[in-house]
C-alpha cells in the first residue's frame, strides 16, 4: 500500500511541475507550480473535504461537527488562497 502512496505521490508532483518545466528561470517555474497548486488543487482538495464532512455528518458520525469545522477552515484557506498570497506579497515588497 505504501508503493501506491508513493506512485501517486509522484505522479501528481509530475503532473504539477510539466508544464512548468519548459520555462526558462527558476522563479518563473515555482511560479507557473505555485499558480496551479492555488487554482486547482486547494479549490478541489476544498470541495472534497466538505463533500466527506458534509456525508459524514449526514450519516450521523460522532466526530462530524469538528470534521465539518475543519472542512470548512479548509475551504476559507482554500479558496482565500489567492487573496492571502497577494497580501503576503504586498507586505514583503
Amino acid at each position: 500500500m505504501t508503493n501506491r502512496k508513493t506512485y501517486f505521490l509522484m505522479f501528481a508532483l509530475f503532473y504539477l511541475a510539466l508544464p512548468a518545466i519548459g520555462y526558462a528561470s527558476v522563479e518563473s517555474t515555482l511560479t507557473g507550480i505555485q499558480t496551479r497548486l492555488i487554482s486547482t488543487v486547494l479549490p478541489l482538495a476544498a470541495i472534497l473535504g466538505l463533500v466527506f464532512a458534509g456525508l459524514s455528518f449526514v450519516a450521523g458520525s460522532p466526530n462530524a461537527k469538528g470534521r465539518l469545522t475543519l472542512a470548512i477552515m479548509g475551504a476559507v484557506v482554500g479558496f482565500g488562497a489567492p487573496s492571502i498570497m497577494e497580501f503576503i506579497r504586498s507586505l514583503v515588497h
